[in-house]
């Protein structure tokens, strides 16, 4: 790949622009906002100058309900060899490309499975895709050198290739990304109202749940509005648990033994089952998730604690395989919590105190 065109430069296409560009390919940005391509090649995405001749590739990067109306005008004009897109949805857009008569020869939906929760050129960053799936949905009618180009974007972007069917895909991300937005929105939507005195007590569970409830709500209706009946399915389930937990709960209020009982059953029995779901998510390079031993340290707010704990925890040669930070209400301090292996907690914790730092149970 030598040239790229690059329609819309959201976070999704300017990253992927960025990692590129940065990559040696020519690109060029292509948005209905000249204001926001201008941006995207400020950053290094490319130019917004126009394209002369034909592209080896063009990523249509557009919200889901405008991806084949792009892709058709793209490919009417042949800008390009290959066509992709990268929306969340792909069963919808393609049908929508066969009743339009294209030529779907050329086409592959593909979906990159990162994201955040800032949108636009400014939140785009060149490793925004690295490690991560990377969804591709061929048919018989896709071309080699349409998938092998897509194949070779993945790459550029340092991505993991996935190769799905479309509806199967749609089915997927409604349950492993649309619905969990929703339901953190949900959970976020009863702090609106909530007294004050409740909310100071949020701590790293309901920042955990509510993060993605951050996300741009214009963004996500038109993400809904493309994949409405898997999603609704999931929720049907969902709304399931919900009514048989809520009568769970009511029964734990009974005088009677046996209520109580049958009640404290069925919340034993939701929180089993998501026990067992959660060890299904994958951990570390997509292996099994690890159980790792919490080395707690109380830092303070200031610049370059975080670098040097890390740094102590490489003098004392433990990986740190993952952190999180849980900021003390009303002071100057937070928790770290360091993630390892087990058997090195021990070693961790015994390096950080004579190194001088505060360790919590």
């Amino acid at each position: 790949m030598r040239t790229a065109v690059v329609i819309g430069t959201g976070l999704v296409g300017t990253s992927a622009a960025l990692a590129l560009a940065g990559r040696g390919v020519a690109v060029h940005l292509v948005d209905h906002d000249a204001g926001q391509a201008r941006t995207a090649a400020a950053l290094g995405a490319g130019t917004d100058e126009p394209l002369e001749g034909r592209a080896d590739l063009a990523v249509v990067a557009v919200p889901p309900a405008h991806v084949a109306s792009a892709l058709a005008d793209a490919m009417g004009r042949g800008i390009a060899r290959a066509y992709l897109d990268v929306a969340s949805v792909k069963g919808g857009p393609r049908r929508e490309l066969e009743a339009m008569g294209c030529d779907l020869a050329p086409y592959i939906g593909t979906h990159p499975m990162a994201g955040k929760e800032r949108s636009g050129p400014l939140a785009a960053t060149a490793d925004l895709f690295e490690g991560r799936p990377w969804v591709l949905t061929p048919t018989r009618e896709t071309e080699t050198e349409a998938l092998n180009l897509a194949l070779e974007l993945v790459a550029l972007c340092r991505a993991v290739p996935v190769v799905m069917d479309a509806d199967a895909h749609d089915r997927a991300v409604a349950l492993v990304s649309h619905t969990p937005q929703l339901i953190s929105s949900m959970v976020a939507a009863r702090l609106e109202e909530a007294d004050e005195t409740a909310v100071r007590l949020c701590g790293q569970g309901i920042r955990d749940v509510t993060r993605i409830a951050a996300s741009d709500p214009r963004m996500w209706i038109e993400i809904l509005s493309a994949n409405p009946g898997p999603v609704a399915d999931v929720l049907a389930g969902i709304a399931d648990d919900l009514d048989e937990t809520v009568r769970s709960l009511r029964a734990l209020q009974s005088s009677d033994e046996e209520k109580r009982r049958t009640g404290a059953g069925g919340i034993e029995d939701v929180l089993r089952r998501g026990n067992a779901g959660r060890v299904r998510v994958p951990g570390k390079h997509g292996a099994a998730p690890a159980v790792y031993e919490v080395v707690a340290v109380l830092i303070g707010d200031r610049p370059g604690e975080l670098a040097r704990i890390f740094a102590d925890a490489g003098r004392a040669g433990v990986n740190i395989e993952d952190v999180r930070i849980e900021h003390a209400t009303g002071q100057q301090a937070g928790l770290v919590q360091l993630m390892v292996e087990p058997s090195t907690a021990p070693v961790l914790a015994a390096s950080l105190r004579e190194r001088g730092w505060s360790l919590r149970q």
